[in-house]
Formats: structure tokens, sequence, C-alpha cells
């Protein structure tokens, strides 16, 4: 049985290194990591098994610490291993993004029934460094022209695995939101955007009020 998850690391493992982007941009590309793939796979066979549909959350592009390293959206070493029980070689330093999410997660009722129901990635499959840090794709209008067809490329094939097209999450209640839904605009992919905000932008800015974001991730994710 063609699984959701195979699905997901087949489009992962065939995505190459070769885009043409403009200087002076990176791309963050994890997979040529052969203990990332290794994880990663790990991931995806173990919550995700079966061939039913999810509902889509859609984050901006990969950063460095986190699917920058294991290749899973917002799961940073610790979370992998400690969370997803996923043993991994990485250096277990914390990722702010990734500490929210799954905080969110625990209040919906753990892993396990959030990926039943749920499927993280990002509206760009890779990342961006610029000088060595993270580096958003709208961020710059160069960049954002030269990966825009990676990003049409990207929502196409994965809503293929199994989506819910009834409605999709976005992380970022602002330029990626915005983007997104134009783009939801004009190629009708689901019949409505949810806004939520950022993780990292909630971690950075409105930590104090981090049990109020919790419960507003909480009613947007019944499971």
């Amino acid at each position: 049985m063609t699984t959701f998850g195979k699905q997901v690391v087949r489009f992962h493992f065939d995505l190459q290194p070769d885009w043409d982007i403009p200087e002076p941009y990176e791309l963050i590309y994890p997979f040529a990591n052969h203990e990332t793939r290794e994880v990663f796979e790990a991931f995806y066979t173990k919550f995700y098994r079966d061939a039913g549909s999810r509902f889509f959350i859609f984050g901006i592009n990969p950063g460095r610490f986190g699917a920058g390293i294991t290749g899973v959206p917002f799961t940073d070493p610790i979370r992998l291993e400690t969370i997803a029980g996923i043993e991994n070689p990485f250096l277990k330093k914390a990722e702010l993004s990734s500490v929210f999410i799954y905080e969110a997660i625990k209040s919906i009722g753990g892993l396990k029934a959030f990926t039943n129901t749920y499927y993280i990635t990002s509206l760009c499959p890779l990342g961006f460094l610029k000088n060595g840090k993270n580096f958003n794709y709208y961020d710059a209008r160069d960049l954002q022209e030269a990966a825009l067809p990676y990003i049409i490329d990207n929502v196409e094939k994965q809503m293929a695995f199994g989506a819910n097209r009834e409605k999709a999450f976005c992380l970022g209640m602002g330029k990626n939101h915005q983007f997104f839904e134009q783009l939801n605009d004009k190629y009708h992919w689901f019949g409505q955007i949810i806004a939520l905000p950022h993780p990292r932008w909630v971690m950075q800015y409105r930590r104090k009020q981090l049990d109020h974001f919790i419960g507003e991730f909480k009613q947007a994710w019944p499971t």
C-alpha cells in the first residue's frame, strides 16, 4: 500500500539542491545528510502509515535549526527524540518554533492524535540562508520570484498525498498568509485558508501570553 508517509518521503528525497536562485542567497538542503534521511523516513513511517487524508498546515520555509537538521518541519532534535521517540545523532539544541508547536500538539492529545488528522509542511519546501542566517522566501522580491515555480510545484504535488481541501492552515498572519491567499485565489487549492500566528513570533515577542496562543491553536485544530 502506498501510504501517506511513503509519499512524503519520496517527494522530499526527490528534491534537488539545484534551484536557480539569485546571489547572495543559499539553499538549505538537509537531505544530503544520510542521518537526516534516516530519521526523516523513520518519522513519516511511524506516524503516517495509512493512506488517509489530512488537513495541511503550511509554514514559510525550513530553517537551519529545525527542519534544516531533522528534515521534519518544526521538529528539532530534542523533540524528535523525546516526543516522537526517534533517536538521532544530532546536537540536542532547542529551536523556539519547535518548542511551541509541540506544546500545541500536546494540548490536542499528543503527536499520534495530531498526525492522524494533520500534516505540517511549508509553502516553500527548501529554506534559505543569507550571510549564514535564516531568510524567508518573501523577504526579497528577486528570491520570491525565483522560488515561485518551486512553491507552486510543492503545494500541488503534496496535495496529491491526500489533502483535505476543505481548508488549510497558514503559520504566519502577515506576508506568508498574504502570499498564500493570492496563490490560492489563482489555483483554487483549498476552500479556506486559516491563518495562525507564527510560532517563532509567539516565542520571541509574546512568550508571556504562551497559554493564550496555545489555546488559540487548540481551538483551531480539533481532533
